[in-house]
């Protein structure tokens, strides 16, 4: 049975906290310009260690609260795992490509240039072809969902790149006007990610629940994670003011572009998890593995996303603005799906000690 995650005053209010956050990055940002160059001083296979180790306090408690016979137990079901790689791959590139090229080349087109216009759809595609992997953990955290599902999509979503990114963008980015074929996927990158997102937060939570209930039992393990509890919403907010902080002046120089950015990106979010959504419906999924299945379908790797626009286009583009966008505004716009996911539970069948309702 999925544990119940009960959301508290805190967690209630986590938008707010969050929007708290995201103006303080702001702030900090414009205040402190050099503090792109102070992340960059600290860096592994283009990570920033503090950014590295926000996100690893971030998934840590959920991995300690995971069981790992769960993870072996998704990892058998594969109705899940391929309908998570399908949207992903088959829909989720091909309707954020699409959707750049309706707005940036159709309908904004009045407002930008021919070089505006083909950097943004470039960002968007590239955008596009980033599935999420850390985040995703509290998303579905928060909503209850199958933890050991969404550890174990994650993961072969995280690997998958390394197969369908560099094919998907040498296809899709001559809608931008752009040549994909010497296009090289950070191979370094993706798998310190895994190592760093997944694997090292994954077993150090398997020996911490391990050595906590074979010397202090049952009891004084629950006592440990509830004051565990909150460390990975403390994390999220910190996280957020890290990765955004760095990325303020490059968002506030051109407030309009981003708003315009920001219109289709928004559409994409919601139909992709509407999408996504349904499809878990129509193939009858429980609810703990519907709600991470969409969330990981609609939610984006930005720090992928952002090395590659910045490897392609360069780092003061607008391929690049689009993808620091996209961080922007993912925070919130997942919050929300979050609340619409706990809200239509009974929509689904449950999990249960005996198999499915």
């Amino acid at each position: 049975m999925t544990e119940e995650h009960s959301l508290g005053f805190f967690e209630r209010y986590l938008t707010v906290w969050v929007a708290i956050c995201i103006v303080l990055a702001m702030v900090i940002g414009y205040v402190y310009p050099g503090i792109t160059d102070s992340f960059e001083a600290f860096e592994i296979s283009g990570y920033s260690i503090p950014v590295v180790i926000v996100l690893f306090l971030m998934i840590y408690p959920i991995m300690v609260q995971t069981p790992f016979q769960k993870i072996i137990q998704a990892g058998k079901t594969s109705k899940p795992i391929l309908t998570t790689l399908a949207l992903n791959w088959g829909v989720k590139p091909f309707l954020k490509a699409g959707l750049a090229w309706f707005f940036f080349a159709v309908l904004f087109v009045r407002f930008l240039t021919p070089t505006m216009t083909s950097e943004l759809i470039g960002g968007m595609i590239l955008l596009g072809l980033a599935p999420c992997t850390a985040m995703v953990l509290v998303w579905s955290y928060l909503s209850k969902g199958n933890m050991g599902h969404t550890i174990v999509v994650t993961a072969i979503n995280s690997i998958s790149m390394l197969v369908f990114y560099a094919p998907l963008a040498i296809i899709l980015l001559p809608i931008a006007g752009v040549g994909g074929t010497g296009l090289s996927v950070p191979f370094g990158k993706i798998a310190f990610g895994v190592l760093a997102y997944i694997g090292g937060p994954l077993v150090a939570g398997y020996l911490t629940r391990k050595i906590i209930l074979k010397k202090k039992g049952i009891k004084w393990f629950e006592k440990f994670i509830h004051k565990l509890h909150y460390v990975s919403i403390i994390a999220l907010l910190v996280t957020i003011v890290v990765i955004v902080s760095p990325h303020s002046n490059t968002i506030t120089e051109q407030p309009l572009i981003v708003v315009l950015i920001a219109i289709p990106l928004l559409i994409q979010f919601f139909l992709m998890f509407i999408i996504s959504y349904w499809t878990a419906k129509k193939l009858n999924f429980p609810y703990e593995d519907a709600a991470p299945t969409a969330q990981i379908a609609t939610s984006n790797h930005f720090e992928v996303a952002i090395a590659m626009s910045v490897t392609l286009f360069g780092i003061d583009s607008y391929a690049t603005l689009a993808a620091v966008t996209g961080l922007l505004i993912e925070v919130p716009v997942m919050l929300i799906i979050v609340h619409i996911c706990l809200k239509t539970q009974h929509w689904f069948p449950s999990i249960t000690r005996e198999g499915i309702e």
